[in-house]
């Protein structure tokens, strides 16, 4: 089973050697493509908001139907963390990107990334971190798991970092006091650099909690239930913009343009439609920039 080998190489770092910083645990068994000079294709990054594999099979189908709209080829690239595909759009590697949005704000302020469209999910263009548990635990909030192991998604993550790093905050505590070292000096909060890998994380019992992105949860409520029965809710954010389709400051008029009424038209054909209802994504729809004016809120605060 492909989570068999995620948890294998999860389980090695967790036991392998002390870190003098948090850990940053990278599951990724794809591998990075080379730069390509002079490719005529669109180029997307998807963010592994779910593990790379699970990644290209959720969107290689919209993929495909991007590029027959567009009529020439579309290639995927992924990158292991957000900040990765933050660099590829800023230096204009990629024509568009699937990111959090944590990274959005980050590049929107750092490089001018703009928002394209965002999907709607369950008639919402909001989301919500989820701090979870062992189901069989008795944590019932987030401060009962004060010095316990405890998994971040990406530094660059809404959900999966900023906003329980700003909840500690909110306490006079910061991730790194709160969860502490354990009795071997190692850090307790790590990285896993996907949601998935995260809930994953706390199913197999690697880490007491996490903090995980609602979507990821709830679409893996239906796609892997088993999973999803060892954890347990404890604690719901606000609701917040949710991760959009964003593109370059530079990218050219017509091609923007073309990406924004591929968008904005999917649900109205039933190619499209399909493609759209086997990602749990009811249609893409225009999103004002304001709608990620908490998460920068919380940025304020948190560094």
């Amino acid at each position: 089973m492909k989570y068999a080998t995620l948890l294998f190489f999860l389980l090695m770092v967790l036991i392998s050697g002390c870190l003098d910083k948090t850990e940053k645990i990278n599951l990724s068994a794809v591998e990075e493509p080379q730069k390509v000079i002079n490719d005529p294709a669109v180029r997307v990054a998807i963010a592994s908001l779910v593990s790379p594999k699970e990644s290209y099979e959720y969107y290689e189908d919209m993929i495909q139907y991007i590029s027959q709209k567009i009529g020439g080829s579309v290639k995927i690239v992924h990158r292991r963390s957000y900040k990765e595909i933050n660099d590829l759009i800023k230096d204009n590697e990629i024509d568009f990107a699937f990111v959090s949005g944590g990274a959005y704000i980050e590049g929107k302020s750092e490089f001018g990334m703009k928002l394209l469209v965002a999907p709607v999910v369950n008639n919402n263009t909001t989301y919500n971190s989820y701090i979870i548990v062992q189901n069989e635990s008795n944590y019932t909030n987030l401060t009962d798991l004060r010095g316990k192991k405890f998994a971040f998604s990406d530094p660059l993550s809404n959900s999966g970092q900023l906003y329980p790093a700003y909840r500690l905050y909110l306490i006079n505590e910061t991730p790194d006091s709160f969860f502490g070292k354990d009795e071997q000096g190692k850090n307790n909060l790590f990285y896993t650099f996907s949601h998935d890998n995260s809930i994953i994380a706390v199913a197999e019992k690697l880490a007491e909690g996490a903090a995980v992105d609602s979507l990821v949860y709830n679409y893996l409520k239906e796609t892997h239930p088993e999973i999803i029965a060892k954890t347990r809710i404890i604690e719901i954010s606000p609701p917040f913009g949710i991760p959009p389709i964003v593109v370059s400051k530079d990218i050219d008029p017509f091609l923007e343009k073309k990406l924004r009424n591929i968008f904005l038209n999917m649900n109205n054909d039933e190619e499209g439609k399909k493609i759209l209802a086997n990602i749990r994504i009811e249609k893409f729809t225009n999103l004002n920039d304001s709608a990620y004016d908490s998460i920068r809120e919380m940025r304020k605060h948190v560094s």
